[in-house]
């Protein structure tokens, strides 16, 4: 939804301002205070979410070559969680660290309990591909070869491939006493080979390995010149097959791909750091040294191979998945390149029918009126010009924007070079520690500081994970500010595959506020005041709290009372303890949690009046919004960058922001949450025992899919746009 409403440009109504309570509120105490029983475990919780996007490629409403991409969504999941949350529990057991998690799990239990849940989610992830998924492509005339299925014609042209392609590329390694182990990178495609040498029958069993570089692809078109079905098969299979090229002379008595997953959290001691830049660069080049905290290998590898590489990789048996089938089923995703629509989402071009649609015309539109966009129904190009009319524009002075995930070629970080270039005073503040995306954070840093903006890493021990973008613009006798701020990152790509808010706004009190944000991270001021914007690690945790505990005693008190909030994760405690005081003192409490949620629903006495529920979908839901009632005056509703988790609150930037104007905050609640707590296709209830079920369906009542109607609005208003 394309959203703009006017407004006096000079003030703000009484009737229009956040009335967001101060921190220094009193809690309500809860009449039962809840048990170590009360919250779900958060890595196990994480589980069921993937175990909900396992769903989606089960699911036959889905279009097929889509179900395929859910399913190697849940593999690239399963790999984060591994290098991650994983790493972190078993480095808690090496060190004999106590640290029970918020459901009184220790490590070593929490360890026990996942890999049971992932065993299960993997053989069904697997089961999946096998007995559903490649019979249905097979259907479709897409098909997949093992080496053992070729037909003359196809194996001629494999060795062909193979000898061109591969044996060139390949390198074949020893494991004797004269040749140790080898290093093996983080999620590297390796296959190990077993032989025997004919002239010394009294030594078998020998064994080498065969890294195989990222460059080659891992699924190999077979000869696609040929008409006809279009056939694939995976590049362990042509290995597998044609290993005997590697080693004359001796005898292949079996080849397993498999891969090794490590440990790739990054440990900076920011205040031993004298250049946090180059300490980042060091360690992204440590990470392929992580220990190893799961191996994948493919089913029927002899036992004493299997032995050697977990004794070389120091792992236990439980850390070791045997598959029967892809080792690393994420390269699937490939298939989304197969031109055939038919197989696919029905096409949908995001829609750029705001009144931003014309870039000459931001800053003059935003001076009388705000403008909140729903990604990505609505265009992310207004995103984009925003910054790059501001990097062109005569009158723009400076341009102040954080960076915490952006794409391969950034618009954003071109548009901040060409201010640069064209003397405005330009600032990006550059997380380094996005994970998974140091390395492009490092590059954007190094050429925007090369052509003269000012780079810096905001503050000492915190995460920027705010989405704000500041413009300082001239009219006249007089600067302005303009302001965007959002829920999502600044790029475009995930701007098609994310639902997010973009809200743009002139609105001074917000502007000098977002201002005081840049001046906290750039700047050395302590313990900065914020009246309009919830900002971490200062005031968002306490003022969280405190609007729910308004909510409470106003329905102890009999009034009206509820809670509605939109987010990836909930768990931290504080807040879970006070929604479910606040359930007992009466509030209606619905929440949409995508992802992690810690808080039990439905326990009587406890959390009757808490209704979870998580949508997955087309769409990666991805906003985070928030809305409290306050009887008595005008609703809060909020919407910024931080889920309820003790990182966003604490060890994070972050930065949550009141949306101000009424018909924009009547179409976050009619529309938003609206359509959202109706959903019936691809939402699902997370019940009291931790298990998510479908949305019970009225008989004679059509299946209800909020994207899909997101979709359609979308649709209706590029026509009425096209016919005006």
């Amino acid at each position: 939804m394309a959203s703009s409403r006017s407004r006096s440009a000079q003030s703000t109504p009484a009737e229009e301002r956040a009335t967001i309570p101060p921190s220094r509120a009193q809690p309500v105490i809860p009449s039962a205070q809840p048990t170590k029983a009360a919250y779900f475990n958060r890595e196990l919780s994480w589980l069921a979410f993937n175990r909900r996007v396992l769903e989606q490629a089960l699911d036959p409403r889905h279009p097929l070559l889509e179900r395929v991409k859910f399913l190697a969504i849940v593999s690239s999941n399963l790999d984060e969680f591994f290098e991650i949350r994983v790493a972190g529990l078993i480095q808690q057991v090496d060190s004999e660290v106590a640290e029970a998690s918020v459901d009184g799990l220790g490590a070593r239990e929490q360890l026990r309990r996942i890999h049971s849940v992932v065993a299960s989610l993997v053989e069904d992830q697997h089961a999946c591909w096998q007995e559903q998924l490649l019979p249905a492509l097979a259907q479709e005339g897409i098909v997949f070869r093992t080496g053992l299925e070729l037909a003359p014609a196809e194996l001629t042209w494999v060795r062909a491939y193979f000898e061109e392609q591969v044996f060139p590329v390949l390198t074949p390694l020893a494991l004797d006493q004269s040749h140790p182990f080898p290093q093996l990178g983080n999620k590297t495609l390796n296959v190990v080979i077993s032989l025997d040498d004919p002239a010394t029958p009294e030594i078998d069993h020998l064994v080498a390995l065969l890294p195989v570089p990222r460059i080659l692809p891992r699924l190999v078109p077979l000869d696609p010149t040929a008409a006809g079905q279009q056939r694939f098969i995976f590049l362990t299979e042509i290995i597998k097959l044609c290993a005997g090229a590697f080693f004359p002379g001796f005898r292949v008595h079996g080849a397993h791909a498999f891969r090794v997953t490590r440990n790739s959290d990054l440990y900076i001691d920011e205040e031993e750091s004298e250049n946090l830049l180059k300490k980042f660069e060091d360690e992204l080049r440590n990470l392929r040294r992580g220990a190893a905290v799961r191996l994948e290998i493919e089913d029927g590898v002899n036992d004493g191979i299997f032995t050697t590489l977990c004794e070389h990789l120091s792992l236990s048996h439980e850390y070791v998945f045997r598959l029967n089938g892809p080792i690393n089923l994420l390269r699937l995703l490939s298939l989304a390149d197969i031109d055939r629509p038919d197989l696919k989402y029905p096409a949908f071009v995001p829609v750029n029918t705001s009144p931003l649609a014309d870039p000459a015309q931001i800053f003059e539109v935003l001076r009388t009126q705000d403008v909140l966009l729903h990604h990505p129904y609505d265009s992310f190009q207004p995103v984009v010009d925003f910054v790059a009319q501001a990097a062109r524009d005569p009158q723009v002075f400076a341009i102040k924007q954080t960076f915490y995930r952006t794409s391969g070629d950034s618009p954003f970080v071109r548009a901040l070079i060409e201010a640069a270039r064209n003397g405005k005073q330009v600032t990006a503040l550059v997380e380094l520690r996005a994970r998974f995306d140091e390395a492009n954070n490092i590059q954007w840093a190094r050429q925007l500081e090369e052509a003269g903006v000012h780079v810096v890493y905001g503050l000492l021990g915190h995460k920027t994970h705010c989405k704000c973008a500041l413009v300082v613009r001239r009219e006249g006798a007089r600067l302005r500010r303009y302001a965007h701020l959002g829920t999502g990152n600044y790029n475009p790509r995930t701007g098609r595959l994310y639902t997010d808010l973009s809200y743009f706004t002139a609105r001074d009190e917000l502007t000098a506020e977002a201002a005081g944000v840049f001046n906290a991270l750039t700047g050395l001021g302590r313990d900065p005041e914020f009246s309009h914007l919830l900002v971490a690690p200062f005031n968002l945790h306490a003022r969280i709290l405190a609007l729910i505990r308004r909510e409470t005693a106003h329905a102890a008190a009999g009034r009206p009372a509820r809670i509605m909030a939109k987010m990836n994760a909930l768990v931290d405690k504080d807040v879970i303890d006070a929604l479910y005081a606040a359930s007992q003192a009466g509030v209606q409490v619905d929440l949409i949690v995508r992802g992690v949620c810690c808080l039990v629903p439905g326990v009587r006495g406890l959390s009757d009046r808490i209704r979870v529920r998580s949508i997955v979908g087309r769409y990666l839901e991805h906003a985070r919004v928030f809305y409290f009632e306050n009887d008595g005056g005008e609703p809060d509703i909020l919407a910024g960058s931080a889920d309820w988790m003790p990182r966003n609150f604490i060890r994070r930037v972050e930065v949550v922001f009141p949306i101000a104007d009424p018909r924009l905050r009547r179409w976050v609640v009619d529309g938003m949450f609206g359509m959202e707590l109706q959903d019936t296709a691809f939402a699902r209830v997370l019940d009291a025992h931790g298990g998510y079920r479908p949305v019970p369906q009225p008989a004679g009542v059509p299946v209800f899919s909020a994207q899909d109607f997101f979709i359609a609005a979308a649709r209706e208003r590029a026509e009425a746009a096209a016919k005006a």
